[in-house]
């Protein structure tokens, strides 16, 4: 080989040397680079070379070993300039990269704040566990740095129709809302160790069989399915009756499947039979009904987590049926409760509200009370006599002063007991977070003296039910004004009854407490001095209630109750969810029958009244006799009470 073709074979490999390590460079810093990597060396191209220089081998044999010491040194001088040339490249490249990375980066920032804009913008911040996103967290804060006033956000912004009721998604997850009160670490372990005893448990009742059982659930915003739950079957569907009004009315339809196992709770019902019920269950797992029965059961019984298990369930099954346009969380849709199969819903988020207040979460109660309050303009389940309770419990001050303005665009609202009293007390903390007194509306005070004024006799009431005990309160109580036991109207009795019994936890609060007690001081000043404007507030009292009759004896009292009454184990065998068992008195704890009519079950020792002596049987109807022992509540009477109506006919 001549000298000539080992300087370039040198030169060559020197070449590729610094080649592969800028390669190295870049596969460590990031992906291989598109540039194109040099091509290996052949060494048959050499032959050509060594044919056409023949001649001047055969002229320099003498001196080749001269030649080949001298290209040897040559080339260790020469690779000192090469070293430098790499490393030049090397930090060349270097900084081409770095560019190239900052770049990205912008465009990667630029694109995510993007994408969280329109998320946001959207309302799907929720990620697929339930929790708030970071970028969505990071979005959020920056729109309350820019607001001004705390209540922009429920208010319409101009040239836009925002209702009042529209349900934020965010805030319906009782998880979020606990990690918010609590903190996501605490949350977390408590959820991890709950997770733990019920793999515990499972795992020695069904070993051999894990995994058996995994199903994919869909995705909900009411609840979050858990993993024991079964499959959805598609027992209920939901139709699309009309567009009205600028409204979507909608109804649920059971299938064949759902009927049938209506007609067998309707014959468990009949027959008071718990473990039909049970059986229901088990081939239609989401039968709504027979959840309810259970989740009642429950409840009475005082297993309150297992009671809430179930209405989840029912709240889940029946989302799982909503018609792909409804969407009730824009306000827009309605379910009538006059359609019978629409009624579920109704009861189950109702249930789900208590729940949901009772692990005081209570934001997301609040949510859920304004999806029942948009659902059906009527109210059926008075939902407007909580949802005032609500928004003070969750600090939604602001909001409940629009609603109030808003809803139904008249300011007919603050006549009702509930929001004559949350009003002035939304007045009254928002003036200490303003440290302002708003020009266009009314101070906490004088809205205070207005609900005293109208209203006299929900402060007896309350300095019962709180209770209130300074000796102040004896000489208010005492007065001539406030010291009535009646209002004059059923209604307004009944609607004082209610707010009282959901609302009288707020007013222990010291500030609380002394704001109402200089209020009523005051008013028993002016009373002293004239009564005249008492006259007035009496006639607009009774011009706003004026009917006789109750109109809301449908609502029952102890559906606003915060306390969970319960029955005896050895009185539960005979419990059944229809007629309802509220308000009977046990253990201090009054549970009615509610029906038509409102009356105790005899013979089950469950009423304030003695229990039923023994019946003859003598000279009676074998048939009467057979359906009192199966069904001890009732009574047929005996031959005797039957003569005596045939002598009076």
């Amino acid at each position: 080989m001549s000298a000539r073709a080992l300087r370039k074979v040198l030169n060559e490999q020197e070449s590729a040397k610094n080649q592969d390590i800028i390669l190295s460079d870049d596969d460590e810093s990031e992906s291989p680079s598109n540039s194109p990597r040099p091509s290996s060396i052949n060494p048959f191209d050499l032959l050509n070379e060594e044919e056409e220089q023949e001649k001047e081998q055969e002229q320099e044999n003498d001196a080749s070993d001269v030649d080949t010491s001298s290209t040897v040194k040559n080339e260790h001088n020469l690779l000192p300039s090469k070293k430098n040339t790499a490393t030049n490249a090397i930090s060349s490249s270097q900084k081409s990269k770095k560019k190239k990375k900052k770049k990205k980066n912008k465009a990667t920032t630029g694109t995510v704040d993007s994408l969280d804009a329109i998320l946001e913008d959207l309302s799907f911040g929720v990620n697929s566990s339930g929790g708030q996103s970071q970028s969505q967290t990071r979005s959020s804060r920056k729109k309350s740095e820019n607001v001004n006033d705390e209540g922009d956000r429920h208010r319409p912004r101009k040239g836009c129709t925002t209702n009042i009721l529209q349900v934020d998604p965010r805030f319906l997850s009782a998880e979020n809302e606990l990690r918010r009160i609590f903190g996501s670490k605490v949350v977390s372990s408590f959820e991890r160790s709950n997770q733990n005893q019920a793999g515990s448990s499972r795992q020695q009742s069904r070993t051999g069989r894990r995994g058996a059982h995994t199903h994919t659930h869909r995705k909900t915003i009411m609840v979050s399915p858990s993993e024991h739950w079964p499959r959805w079957d598609g027992s209920l569907s939901m139709e699309l009756l009309e567009n009205k009004d600028g409204f979507t009315y909608f109804r649920y339809v059971p299938s064949s499947t759902y009927s049938l196992a209506q007609r067998q709770f309707e014959a468990a019902k009949a027959s008071h039979d718990l473990n039909t019920i049970a059986s229901i269950l088990l081939h239609h797992p989401y039968h709504i009904d027979s959840l309810t029965t259970l989740a009642e059961y429950f409840k009475f019984s005082g297993e309150l987590q297992m009671s809430a298990d179930a209405t989840s369930k029912s709240l889940y099954a029946l989302e799982c049926a909503w018609h792909p346009l409804f969407n009730p969380l824009q306000a827009t849709c309605k379910l009538q409760y006059k359609h019978e199969t629409n009624q579920q819903l109704f009861t189950t988020l109702f249930s789900h509200m208590k729940n949901m207040d009772r692990r005081g979460c209570h934001r997301s109660a609040l949510e859920i009370c304004k999806l029942l309050v948009s659902l059906d303009s009527d109210d059926p389940m008075g939902a407007l006599f909580c949802i005032d309770y609500f928004a003070l419990r969750a600090e939604e001050y602001k909001w409940l002063e629009t609603f109030s303005e808003e809803y139904n665009s008249d300011n007919s609202m603050w006549l009702y007991p509930n929001f004559s009293y949350s009003l002035a007390i939304c007045r009254f903390y928002l003036e200490r977070e303003e440290k302002e007194k708003e020009k266009d509306k009314s101070s906490s005070s004088d809205l205070m003296k207005q609900a005293l004024m109208l209203h006299p006799l929900v402060l007896k009431k309350l300095v019962g039910k709180v209770p209130l005990k300074e000796q102040v309160w004896t000489k208010i109580t005492n007065h001539g004004f406030f010291g009535m036991d009646q209002s004059g109207s059923e209604s307004l009795d009944h609607l004082i009854n209610i707010y009282v019994e959901r609302s009288y936890i707020i007013w222990r609060l010291p500030e609380l407490h002394n704001f109402l007690k200089d209020t009523a001081l005051s008013v028993i000043e002016k009373m002293e001095i004239s009564r005249s404007e008492a006259k007035d507030w009496e006639c607009v009292r009774k011009e706003a209630f004026a009917s006789d009759k109750n109109e809301y004896s449908h609502l029952m009292v102890s559906d606003f109750s915060d306390s969970t009454p319960t029955i005896p184990p050895e009185n539960l065998q005979n419990f059944m969810i229809d007629p309802r068992l509220v308000d009977m008195h046990n253990n201090n704890v009054n549970v009615n029958v509610v029906g038509d009519n409102q009356e105790n079950i005899p013979g089950l020792g469950l009423g304030p009244g003695p229990a039923r002596a023994p019946r003859e049987v003598a000279n009676r109807n074998a048939l009467a006799v057979l359906f009192e022992s199966m069904l001890p509540w009732i009574d047929y009477g005996t031959r005797e009470d039957d003569d005596a109506q045939d002598d009076e006919d």
